[in-house]
């Protein structure tokens, strides 16, 4: 039920590619998906290339004609919902019913900009001379390299396509090795809604091999990249080299303000939802539960009361809730934190083990007790695992939240609106969640602060990203 992919280059399919194959499996158990083809350095040039022929098209065509293209795209996705949902969930790991969510999300990103392409608006600038006209104008900054993550491989490859093509640039996907089959579905739905075939390619390969050539080809203007903070400043340094247009989302470590009068009722439930939700891999997945004294032993335990409840199983299995990590190395980094972490003190509230012996699966976790010297306190787990701290103040929650160098997403529990607008004058971070977790929304700004990164993906914010701005004074003879 896995399709046989094929590398699109400037529109073409290619069942070979120069670096040889590429065996992708089941992160449920291991068993072997399809043999791809695997791109190489002669792609990535090709597909560079094809881009810059394709950027005449495409900005070429009116933003009424484009948005159009992007709506009947965004349709055709929609009709392939299921499909597409059970091959996300065979290659990734996560529930169908997040699967298909976030397909559908992802449909929904290019219809809201496939809009906003249409409300790209320059600006005429009061002159100081009667016969001076001065205008503002805005153009697409031309191809763009999109380098997209493996944990949400619709959501976070269509946080770039569509505001790339809104804006009039064409893009060449790179997509995470572990999961190129949901970006593929999103390239050939393009391509069946008649987007020019030279406007988009999507070629999976060695990483350093295939974003080092996209870097430095000079018919790349603009670089977005989502993934972790070490690879970011990588990506960053070579772009710079060019004075490339960067977009950086990159790592978080998500703190969860818990204050004394937060409603447990409410945010119980939420909380397992959220932490838990594709296995915890999430960059703005809520981590570091930051609880006052005198509700912290209540919220642990009905928070581990309830993790317990969770079905975990195979993505595609029936009323699965949590499905398994997407690699042997994410399984592997839970595990060494966790034992890092009761070594130094810390208590395994629920879970703290792996299931099995066949995939990645994890049991979700809730470790209690937690210092500052902890690993997992210091690097982002990126799994299921929620990491409990005791505060005795406002003044320590804030202390503790802001004492990483990251700042994505970030999230606060309570009834007092006098302690919510605190917390959004002294927190540092990009995106603040106050009693709930949702942060990503077509019509918002998605982005970090700090080593989490710059730049906006979403929102107006996000489609400026993909722009460059002119200035046009006219004197009138």
């Amino acid at each position: 039920m896995y399709p046989n992919l094929t590398l699109i280059v400037g529109g073409d399919e290619r069942s070979e590619g120069s670096a040889g194959t590429l065996r992708l499996t089941d992160p449920s158990d291991g068993s072997e998906l399809t043999i791809a083809p695997r791109a190489g350095r002669a792609e990535a040039l090709e597909a560079a290339r094809a881009a810059e022929q394709g950027a005449a098209e495409w900005a070429a065509l009116s933003a009424l004609e484009r948005s159009k293209i992007m709506r009947r795209a965004a349709d055709i996705m929609r009709a392939q919902a299921d499909d597409a949902a059970r091959v996300m969930s065979m290659e990734q790991g996560k529930p169908l019913a997040e699967a298909r969510g976030e397909w559908l999300g992802s449909a929904d990103l290019l219809d809201w900009f496939a809009e906003e392409g249409r409300r790209v608006y320059g600006r005429i600038v009061p002159s100081r001379a009667p016969n001076i006209q001065i205008q503002v104008l805005k153009h697409p900054v031309g191809p763009v390299a999109a380098f997209t993550p493996w944990n949400f491989p619709a959501w976070n490859t269509m946080q770039k396509v569509a505001p790339a093509l809104g804006a009039g640039c064409p893009v060449v996907i790179k997509p995470a090795s572990d999961t190129p089959g949901t970006a593929w579905l999103i390239g050939k739905a393009l391509l069946q809604a008649g987007l020019p075939a030279k406007a988009i390619s999507v070629i999976w390969g060695a990483t350093s091999e295939l974003s080092d050539t996209l870097i430095k080809a000079p018919e790349i203007h603009k670089v977005s990249l989502t993934g972790s903070t070490r690879v970011g400043r990588i990506v960053a340094a070579q772009a710079g080299e060019a004075l490339k247009k960067v977009t950086m989302e990159l790592g978080g470590h998500g703190a969860v303000i818990i204050a004394a009068d937060a409603d447990l009722d409410h945010l119980i439930p939420l909380a397992v939802q959220w932490k838990f939700r594709n296995c915890g891999q999430v960059c703005v997945s809520p981590t570091r539960f930051i609880v006052d004294a005198s509700i912290h032993d209540e919220f642990v335990r009905r928070f581990a009361e309830k993790a317990r409840e969770l079905k975990v199983g195979k993505g595609t299995q029936d009323g699965t809730q949590m499905g398994p990590l997407t690699s042997a190395s994410g399984l592997g980094t839970v595990m060494d934190m966790v034992d890092d972490a009761v070594g130094k003190g810390a208590k395994v509230e629920t879970g703290g083990a792996r299931i099995g012996d066949s995939g990645y699966f994890y049991e979700p976790t809730i470790l209690s007790g937690m210092t500052t010297d902890m690993l997992a306190m210091n690097e982002e787990p990126f799994g299921p695992l929620a990491l409990v701290i005791r505060v005795n103040s406002l003044d320590e929650a804030l202390a503790e939240a802001n004492r990483l160098p990251v700042g994505l997403g970030s999230y606060l529990f309570t009834s007092s609106m006098t302690t919510a607008h605190r917390v959004q004058k002294e927190l540092r971070t990009g995106m603040l969640g106050v009693n709930h977790f949702a942060l990503a929304l077509p019509e918002t700004p998605f982005g970090g602060v700090r080593d989490s990164g710059f730049g906006s993906e979403g929102g107006s914010e996000g489609i400026e990203a993909y722009l460059t701005t002119m200035t046009v004074t006219t004197m009138m003879i």
